[in-house]
């Protein structure tokens, strides 16, 4: 899952990325409304979270330009206005929620994996395949009821996978969801690095992870 964070504090946009990120997101920062439009239009993104006052302008401006444009993401507002009035706002010009800063980056993370559940179509907390039971709030993995020790990297694939089920996903929508802009170091072929260490943990999990040559990779019962 992939991530826009615009916020101009510098020290509240790390933050909130280094919480996602632990999480299993790859978060982008943007410092300001230039910097985001530049980024969605190169990039697809599973969340914004926007501030409402940022140095070049007015979230809300954004969030209404997205929402004419068709672009639907999930839109997380952040703002120090505490008035009703503001959050109504906010919510009748596209927002799907909101934050009252400051806010704590537990709550943040909740209400984050709570869009993307809603967006995928998804109301049950957990995912399972075969003996696997995921519990996405909790980023836990056990097999057969036995804990799975993975990387953020391989829990971040799983949830990918598992939350698709019966799709195939190609190797650059799961570069999307597992790197941001900040690892430009990284290639696309990474993808199959994990796809191996997670297939080797995933042994013996009556789950397969099958490649579909051209296409991409589709996690399914069996093996």
């Amino acid at each position: 899952m992939r991530v826009l964070v615009v916020e101009d504090a510098a020290d509240v946009a790390e933050a909130v990325a280094a919480a996602l990120g632990r999480a299993g997101y790859a978060c982008d920062i943007a410092g300001d409304l230039a910097a985001a439009r530049d980024h969605v239009g190169v990039q697809g993104y599973d969340v914004v979270v926007l501030d409402i006052n940022l140095p070049d302008g007015d979230g809300r401006d954004f969030l209404r330009s997205l929402r004419r444009g068709g672009n639907r993401v999930p839109v997380l507002m952040l703002t120090a206005r505490i008035e009703v009035s503001a959050r109504v706002d906010a919510l009748d010009d596209g927002a799907d929620d909101y934050l009252v800063k400051p806010f704590d980056l537990r709550e943040l993370e909740a209400r984050v994996r709570a869009l993307t559940r809603r967006e995928a179509g998804r109301v049950e907390a957990r995912l399972r395949l075969g003996a696997i039971d995921y519990d996405p709030s909790a980023q836990v993995v056990r097999v057969g009821g036995k804990p799975l020790p993975l990387t953020r990297r391989e829990m971040a694939l799983l949830s990918l996978l598992m939350g698709h089920p019966g799709h195939i996903l190609s190797k650059e929508r799961l570069f999307d969801g597992l790197f941001s802009f900040a690892d430009s170091e990284v290639g696309v072929n990474a993808v199959e690095l994990y796809i191996a260490r997670l297939r080797k943990k995933l042994a013996g999990s009556g789950a397969v992870i099958e490649t579909h040559r051209g296409l991409g990779y589709r996690i399914a019962e069996g093996g």
